[in-house]
């Protein structure tokens, strides 16, 4: 883990810490399963943030002022959330055009994030077509 990243990720509390880490397992998987080499992680904005060559950034994060939601940010500029929006509008909660919503008091929705980091990590790739080629 980038020394950065780990020194922000002990700030959070634990209960927030381990539903970050999962999330940072499901980029790091998502990269590996689809080949996309090697996965940059830093810290943007003072967030954990990964990205690839072929994709938008993603950034994780949690705050004080909603203590039972954590994020996961993708760029406001891309149709990345606009397409997750249409695919899983039922699924998920969303914020604005740059993050999707998860709680703290429900597991994650892992084959739903999973296809939303693929979709991020190629974005470059799919953002020509419509639904990003979905």
């Amino acid at each position: 883990m980038n020394e950065g990243v780990k020194v922000r990720f002990d700030e959070y509390p634990a209960n927030v810490r381990t539903r970050l880490e999962e999330l940072r397992h499901l980029i790091l998987s998502v990269a590996t399963e689809l080949k996309l080499g090697e996965v940059t992680e830093s810290i943007k904005w003072g967030e954990p943030s990964y990205s690839v060559k072929t994709g938008s950034p993603i950034r994780l994060d949690w705050k004080l002022e909603c203590p039972n939601n954590y994020y996961l940010f993708f760029n406001c500029n891309t149709k990345l959330i606009d397409t997750f929006r249409e695919l899983f509008n039922d699924e998920l909660e969303f914020q604005g055009n740059r993050a999707i919503v998860l709680s703290l008091l429900e597991s994650i929705p892992e084959r739903t994030i999973k296809h939303c980091i693929k979709l991020g990590l190629t974005y470059h790739q799919r953002k020509h077509f419509p639904l990003l080629g979905m």
